[in-house]
């Protein structure tokens, strides 16, 4: 434990903690991951007991699996991590199997349950399923969900800890972080916690000042900018649907996988980028959706899209590297040529326009962020239903994920379908996340359940939103 003691205090920082922060019962801020696997890859064939011992191995040899939050009465501000001397892998591996007839759609209902339940703050925060008895790709299939809290991870973090779970083979062994980097630090002293909380806070007066110019040189240009057409939409523009309005913990889950050879043919065929033909994909999709419930708006939707600002960061600290810019997705443009290329370019002017804010902008004022008064505003904005009572912010959130080239076995058993569950939020009941997974593309649904009940028809009307693309591609075959 001595050992343990030397390691550097990691406080969240304000971005991260805000996700816990803004969390309630009805707003869960935990990412989730659907994984199948095909057993019949696994040396020596699937066993639960072999899947949890090569589990057990490598959440040993990786620290973010093994810490938890320590919030004492000596700490006054945001929240420290420390090595969970009482770790029990039983906690947070589960083994279940899904209802009869195991089929996508059961799959998919167990999944949206297991979404809904918060996690234990008391425990490092994840969570990992084992189901079994799946009857979606063979007598071999099995399913892995996992959810992991935002605190702790962004997109690209989440698909980074998958990765020290799974190798390029079946047998892959761990991997080895080094000596240094297997530990978190222990629970620190109550006086040097109170002496750092202190001097942080007193410094914040100083960073608020530092930060206020920026600010306010950058809020007039970035205004304009967006006022004259010439960026990103502004926010509570977005028409009201279906989609927008009050969420409680109920959720709704879905899934689809298309062909990456298809979407990078569109690409090349429209001259455009990958992600545009996806958020055309995603577009036609949810046109089709909203039209068949008699709710398709005539103004184009607002996705907000989250970007990973990783390689942009000058800040060290903190899980949570990303900022978001909001998109304008052409629902309301019936040819789906026309709803490619205007994407084409409302994509160039929303990421030039996100580009002119400082890429640590969001993390630097968010560490400013206070539990009792983000509580208590979410809390009263739930109660109240203020989500109804003003103009949406944006109709859902739209995140492209991307995802490894090659084959990837997770701890032994080939992953056949990657699929992301994002978070939703009061005022926006939908969240599509896409991830690029060995060839294929795999769109992740996650919705509020009293918002879209029943996310399939949208999942199906991503695979008819393709076929629609091909059809009106430069040289397609338009039958």
């Amino acid at each position: 434990m001595a050992s343990l003691r030397l390691i550097a205090m990691q406080r969240l920082s304000g971005l991260d903690a805000s996700f816990l922060y803004l969390e309630t019962s009805a707003q869960v801020l935990h990412v989730c991951g659907l994984a199948t696997l095909d057993g019949s890859t696994v040396p020596g064939g699937y066993s639960f007991r072999a899947f949890e011992e090569r589990l057990r191995d490598r959440v040993a040899l990786i620290p973010a699996f093994r810490r938890k939050l320590h919030n004492s009465a000596w700490n006054l501000t945001h929240p420290v991590w420390v090595e969970d001397d009482e770790f029990d892998l039983d906690h947070h591996l589960h083994r279940i199997a899904v209802p009869g007839p195991g089929d996508s759609h059961e799959l998919a209902a167990l999944c949206a349950h297991l979404a809904g339940r918060p996690l234990d703050r008391n425990r490092p925060l994840w969570e990992m399923y084992v189901i079994e008895d799946v009857r979606t790709g063979g007598d071999d299939t099995v399913a892995i969900f996992i959810k992991m809290h935002h605190a702790s991870v962004d997109g690209v973090g989440g698909a980074n800890l998958i990765a020290y779970l799974a190798g390029v083979e079946p047998d892959a062994p761990p991997p080895d972080p080094g000596e240094g980097a297997r530990h978190n630090p222990a629970e620190p002293d109550r006086f040097a916690l109170l002496r750092t909380s202190v001097t942080s806070l007193v410094k914040r007066p100083a960073q608020a000042v530092k930060l206020l110019p920026e600010l306010a040189a950058m809020a007039p240009r970035w205004i304009g900018r967006a006022l004259r057409g010439k960026g990103m939409p502004v926010p509570f523009t977005a028409p009201r649907t279906l989609l927008n309005g009050t969420i409680t913990g109920h959720r709704s889950v879905a899934y689809a996988q298309l062909d990456l050879a298809e979407v990078k043919d569109l690409k090349n065929a429209f001259g455009v980028t990958v992600n545009d033909i996806v958020l055309a994909i995603v577009a036609g999709a949810l046109r089709r959706f909203l039209d068949d419930r008699d709710d398709l708006p005539g103004d184009p939707l607002v996705a907000t899209v989250p970007v990973s600002v990783h390689e942009r960061s000058e800040r060290e600290h903190g899980s949570n590297k990303v900022s978001a810019f909001f998109a304008s997705l052409p629902t309301h443009l019936a040819d789906p040529a026309a709803r490619v290329f205007a994407l084409a370019e409302n994509n160039r002017l929303s990421k030039d326009h996100h580009h002119s804010i400082d890429a640590d902008m969001l993390q630097d004022w968010a560490q400013f962020a206070g539990p009792a008064v983000f509580g208590l505003a979410i809390r009263a904005y739930s109660a109240l239903r203020l989500a109804e009572r003003h103009p949406p912010a944006h109709n859902l959130v739209v995140s492209n994920v991307p995802g490894p080239p090659m084959p990837l076995y997770l701890l032994g058993a080939r992953i056949t379908g990657l699929y992301p569950l994002g978070p939703v939020f009061h005022g926006a009941g939908l969240n599509i996340t896409v991830l690029s997974n060995a060839g294929k593309v795999d769109f992740g649904l996650l919705g509020a359940r009293e918002l879209v009940p029943d996310l399939w028809p949208l999942a199906d009307a991503i695979g008819a939103a393709l076929k629609e693309l091909k059809a009106a591609a430069p040289g397609g075959d338009p039958g």
